[in-house]
């Protein structure tokens, strides 16, 4: 928890622990993250580790924990490697990611061997994640010879990682990738990924108007929404009902089709060359498919600077 009293988010451990469960087991030729684990404390790891094994637990407030992982690793498995791959195809020498989360890319790609990487995301996320670095790095090292454990962080692969504090329904993101040394005049890769629901319409218009103001010639935005769904919709009040959402605490504000999207994003000089839907991503990869409502809602789209 920050000096603002708002803690660290549940949903980027979520969507964390769904990456971990998912490496190695889905879809290998085209999702992997080896690195998702290792930011996850012992509690955290238990029902990663009951997914992975196929071992539902007893206990109801386990079993819920367990469901919501299991459910959590097929949607971040299409998104991942639809987000990995428009990334490659999209590579420029400055990757922002809005929202970041406990985000792995810097760690895992190297493609962006050559990509300075600017992490943004609220300052409580921020501060969490970088702990959770420094104990990743701790857990590979080992003490010191005099007992201490080293706290620079996990080695990026990335060129750079740029830690910058936002919390973007009040901040000033221009002001904040200035003070980081974000370049407006170079190519900028946009990637904005599990963060467009949390935000109500304004903040995202807002949004996209302060990344347009610094998209230069040759950018790219990689974005990830949810479309309204009546089926997800009852899923998730369901979930806060009977007291089974770890994330109860951070509600979705904003739902968007594709159309409005693609008309927000033109306004700003963004034209949508691909918008795919998660499902259709899913069966893509060839992997099994259960919850159907949450895969088709989520959507990946990619938009070229014009």
């Amino acid at each position: 928890m920050d000096g603002s009293g708002r803690a660290a988010s549940r949903t980027a451990v979520l969507v964390c622990q769904g990456r971990a469960a998912a490496d190695g087991r889905t879809a290998t030729d085209r999702f992997a993250d080896p690195v998702a684990v290792g930011l996850l404390r012992a509690a955290e790891r238990a029902p990663v580790e009951e997914v992975r094994a196929n071992t539902p637990p007893e206990g109801r407030r386990e079993r819920l924990v367990y469901e919501s992982v299991r459910a959590c690793a097929e949607v971040v498995v299409p998104r991942t490697a639809a987000i990995d791959a428009a990334l490659r195809a999209h590579m420029t020498g400055q990757l922002v990611i809005l929202g970041a989360g406990l985000d792995t890319r810097a760690w895992r790609l190297p493609d962006l061997a050559r990509t300075d990487v600017w992490e943004v995301d609220h300052p409580a996320s921020q501060q969490d994640k970088r702990a959770r670095l420094a104990e990743a790095a701790a857990a590979l090292a080992g003490p010191a010879e005099d007992g201490r454990v080293p706290d620079s962080g996990l080695p990026a692969v990335a060129r750079s990682v740029r830690f910058t504090p936002v919390d973007l329904a009040v901040d000033d993101l221009g002001a904040a990738l200035d003070a980081a040394g974000h370049d407006p005049s170079a190519p900028t890769t946009w990637l904005w990924e599990g963060v467009v629901p949390y935000l109500t319409r304004a903040e995202v218009r807002a949004t996209v108007a302060a990344l347009a103001a610094r998209t230069a010639a040759g950018s790219s935005l990689v974005v990830n929404y949810q479309a309204p769904s009546a089926k997800a919709a009852a899923g998730r009040l369901l979930a806060r009902v009977l007291g089974a959402s770890v994330t109860a605490g951070e509600p979705w504000r904003s739902l968007w089709r594709p159309r409005p999207m693609a008309a927000l994003l033109a306004e700003h000089g963004l034209r949508v060359v691909s918008d795919d839907d998660l499902l259709t991503l899913a069966h893509a990869l060839g992997g099994p498919v259960r919850g159907r409502a949450s895969l088709r809602s989520g959507r990946v789209a990619v938009a070229e600077s014009r």
